[in-house]
């Protein structure tokens, strides 16, 4: 699958560099440990070990609804077979897997009660990997 080019107009600069997600949990200390030590995500100290972690390249999608700021974090991988697996061997609880259209899709259990949505996308991707 071809990556969409990251910028259209090569000479232009961005008027937008990256984008910043915020989880809300009622246990932010287990599921910041949980990105820094299960996934690997690096990360800086904000100040008072509030970490922020750098993501992998992203992509966002539009898709209608009834109501409006509704927001889902899914992370992507290649091979969710064997990402879940790799999960399982470091204790980490995965849902099952759902087939859908554009991916196969399950979530990761936090340790702080939330979940992530993880995929392999069935659709071209809009990051280069």
């Amino acid at each position: 699958m071809a990556a969409v080019p990251r910028y259209e107009y090569e000479n232009e600069a961005a008027m937008i560099n990256g984008a910043h997600v915020i989880v809300y949990s009622k246990d932010p200390e287990s599921d910041r440990a949980f990105f820094r030590d299960v996934l690997k995500f690096p990360a800086v100290d904000a100040g008072h070990g509030w970490l922020i972690f750098a993501l992998p390249d992203a992509e966002a999608a539009f898709h209608s609804a009834e109501k409006n700021d509704v927001h889902e974090l899914y992370l992507m991988c290649d091979d969710l077979k064997v990402t879940m697996e790799s999960l399982r061997g470091k204790k980490v609880r995965c849902g099952s897997v759902k087939e859908e259209r554009w991916g196969s899709l399950t979530t990761i259990l936090l340790p702080g009660g939330g979940k992530v949505g993880l995929y392999q996308p069935k659709h071209p991707a809009a990051i280069g990997r």
